[in-house]
């Protein structure tokens, strides 16, 4: 039960990113999640610059790369008492497993898919943002446990 609460906690923990990354900027501040072409299109639209792209993911990666490389192991094998491989595999899988299905379901199918708050003016001809190969490639990245290799 405690791993379900910890997924639940790195949940939290991109959502935070997610909400911290477009306090300043709104959607925009986060472009980098975005496709090639919505990024393209707002650098030419003037409201960002590659470079600020290049920080913004640097800065976002650390802080999503941190936890989930360093942190959550060494809380499931100091905290949570994990021994050997496969409880350490089990455990680890579940707590990605439920971020990576709230990063499906809550951010891309609802926050960005159903509301207005990720929509950068002058590039809604790309609605859906998230589709075909990115949206496929995230959910079987996702499903079976490796869903940050594609960003």
């Amino acid at each position: 039960m405690i791993v379900v609460f910890e997924g639940l906690i790195l949940s939290f923990w991109l959502l935070l990113i997610c909400v911290v990354g477009m306090a300043k900027e709104g959607p925009v501040g986060l472009v980098l999640f975005y496709e090639q072409e919505v990024q393209d299109r707002v650098i030419e639209l003037g409201l960002t610059s590659k470079e600020r792209i290049k920080k913004t993911s640097i800065i976002s990666g650390l802080a999503m790369w941190i936890p989930m490389l360093i942190v959550i192991p060494t809380i499931v094998h100091f905290y949570n008492g994990a021994s050997g491989f496969l409880d350490h595999f089990i455990q680890l899988t579940i707590i990605y497993l439920i971020e990576g299905l709230f990063d499906r379901l809550f951010i891309d199918w609802w926050w960005v898919g159903q509301t207005k708050a990720w929509i950068i003016p002058g590039t809604e001809e790309f609605i859906p943002y998230i589709y075909g190969k990115t949206l496929v490639t995230k959910w079987v990245g996702t499903l079976v446990g490796f869903r940050y290799w594609q960003q």
